[in-house]
Formats: C-alpha cells, sequence, structure tokens
C-alpha cells in the first residue's frame, strides 16, 4: 500500500548520515596511554546504518601515543588545556585546531556527533576542571567539545556514556534522522509549501516532546509566507532541534497516542476502540512498550486510509530509525 506523506515533495537524502566520533571509540589506539574504548552499540548497532567520521583532537594536534595525561585548569577566567605533571599548555593550539576541524566537519554534512565522556578534550559535560591546591570539580567542558557545541548547536551530540541510556539513545538517534529530514528541506531552494509540508508531518512527534514548542513552532510557520528567509530557516532549525533535544515522556506519548486514536474514533468499532484505549493506557503505566500501540493505530491508518496519520514521522519514522530503535 502506497505510504501518504507530508514529506512526499521534500527531497530526501538516502546516504547515511555522517556522524562524527572520538577515535578510541571505534576502537582506534589513540588514548594517552595507547589503548582505546572500544564502544559496542557504535560498533555492533549504529555502524551498519551511518558512516563514521573519526576524530582524536590530541592526537591531530601532534600529541603522541602513548602521550602525558591532560587535565583541564582553571587559571582565571580561562580553561587551560595542561599536561598534569609538567604543566605544559596546549590550550591556544587546541583551540586554532577546534576551530579548524569543526569548520572542516561543518562542511562534510554532518548528522550527529558522539564524544568521549570525561576527556578534557571532548568531554561535553561534567569534565574535572582542577584549581591549584584543590580537588578536580566536575564542571568543565573539554576545549573541542566546546568549539563544536558553539559552532554546531543544532547538530545532535551526545557522549558514548549517556548512550547507556536507552531513553537517551533512543532520543539522540531519533535526532540524528530528523536532523537529517530538516537539512534536507533546506538543502536547495525551499518553498513555503515545503516548510508547511514538513512541519505537518511532524507535529505529533513534536508534541510528544514539547508543548509549548510546538505551538510555538505552528505560529512560526503560519508567518513563513511573509518571515525573513533567513531570519526563519535559522529560527525554525533551531527551534525544532531543541524541542526534539526534550526527552519525549509516557505521559506526553500517551497523549499523543490518544490524539491519533481521536482520528479514528468514528472508524472503528467499540471493540476496536476499546483495545486501543486500554493499550494505550497500559503503555502509559508501563506495562506495554511505545510500539505496541503504534503498530495497532498504524493497523488502523492504513486500514482506513486516514491521510493525516499516514503522513506522521511518529508512525513513519525513517526505515534505519526504526531499525536502531527497536535494537536499543
Amino acid at each position: 500500500m502506497k505510504r501518504t506523506s507530508g514529506l512526499r515533495e521534500i527531497p530526501r537524502d538516502e546516504k547515511p548520515p555522517r556522524i562524527g566520533v572520538s577515535s578510541c571509540l571505534l576502537g582506534h589506539e589513540v588514548r594517552f596511554d595507547g589503548g582505546h574504548k572500544r564502544n559496542h552499540f557504535l560498533l555492533a548497532e549504529l555502524a551498519p546504518f551511518v558512516e563514521f567520521v573519526p576524530v582524536c583532537p590530541e592526537v591531530e594536534i601532534g600529541l603522541g601515543v602513548p602521550r602525558p595525561t591532560l587535565r583541564l585548569v582553571q587559571q582565571g577566567d580561562e580553561v587551560q588545556l595542561r599536561e598534569a605533571k609538567t604543566e605544559r599548555d596546549h590550550s591556544a593550539a587546541m583551540r586554532r585546531y577546534a576551530r579548524r576541524r569543526v569548520a572542516g566537519l561543518a562542511k562534510l554534512g554532518l548528522g550527529g556527533y558522539v564524544l568521549k565522556n570525561r576527556s578534557p578534550s571532548c568531554g561535553m559535560e561534567r569534565v574535572k576542571v582542577y584549581e591549584p591546591g584543590k580537588p578536580g570539580r566536575r564542571v568543565g567542558r573539554g576545549l573541542f567539545a566546546e568549539v563544536l557545541l558553539e559552532a554546531l548547536p543544532n547538530l545532535p551530540v551526545e557522549e558514548e556514556g549517556r548512550l547507556q541510556d536507552t531513553p537517551l539513545r533512543d532520543n539522540f538517534i531519533e535526532r540524528v534522522f530528523a536532523y537529517r529530514r530538516l537539512r534536507a528541506l533546506f538543502a536547495g531552494p525551499w518553498r513555503a509549501r515545503d516548510v508547511v509540508a514538513f512541519h505537518t508531518a511532524h507535529k505529533l512527534q513534536l508534541m510528544a516532546h514539547a508543548t509549548t514548542a510546538y505551538r510555538e513552532l505552528g505560529r512560526r510557520v503560519a508567518e513563513v509566507r511573509r518571515a525573513p528567509r533567513a531570519a526563519f530557516r535559522e529560527h525554525y532549525e533551531c527551534a525544532f532541534m531543541a524541542a526534539l533535544a526534550r526527552r519525549a515522556t509516557p505521559g506526553r506519548n500517551a497523549n499523543v497516542l490518544q490524539h491519533m486514536a481521536g482520528h479514528l474514533r468514528k472508524r472503528l468499532d467499540d471493540a476496536s476502540r476499546r483495545e486501543l484505549a486500554d493499550l494505550i493506557e497500559e503503555y502509559r503505566k508501563g506495562a506495554a512498550p511505545l510500539v505496541a500501540p503504534l503498530v495497532l493505530l498504524r493497523h488502523h491508518a492504513r486500514h482506513h486510509q486516514v491521510d493525516y496519520l499516514l503522513g506522521q514521522t511518529v508512525l513513519h519514522p525513517d526505515a534505519e530509525e526504526l531499525m536502531l530503535r527497536n535494537h536499543a
């Protein structure tokens, strides 16, 4: 049966998403001690669906393998990257390199990035920062990660440690494939109706993550024909990705499921309505996985040809995304 989708007029990038990744997580022996931090999820589950772009900032600024241990040190208002024993400062070299490397990565059209946690170069958060005579405090961010996050604020970024948490991993995967669709929307000449189609297809997905952002984006899209194009695109991209970065809760997901069920209410018999309502409630209580009511909703939407539901990304995610989230 042919799928009806609000994305049907938008060019789709069928190439696998490019994911930047700390090289050690792919098993490359580039750590300070000559070892690696091979990550099972990245190599066994994510790798078949993406193209990795490995990066090791410390090696790429010319430090050897093995090399002295580095750490972040607070020096006045500046956080510096220094060797732990000699206090040799690599801050300027790292920041120059990071700006150049991130600019190059941006040109590759990255779809996401996975950073090594707690690293003084790559850690996204809670990296130890030292002051003279004091123990380290987990309040810092790696110098390379800092430049990456500032230069590419909409890029889906996660740390490998957080990917062990299934909801966080699901959210990262969801953002990677949504970001690919978003970039495809604005990749060439785009029209107001393309934006409306894109937003319509993502309405329920956005609603599950952030209802306030969902309403605000809807108001913004309603003005797309009158808004300055560059300003509209910048605001929409930022707000769209920020909304998806908020984790969808079981309560919000259940509300979205009930909203979808409402589109079917007049088409279903009493027994089918009760079955669907019961399954949604089981999900809300944690007694059933999210995929269970989604599969039933998709079945009814197809059977009764409810075009609005069939065009929603929440019911029809990218094939790769569906496979990855089933593995989670």
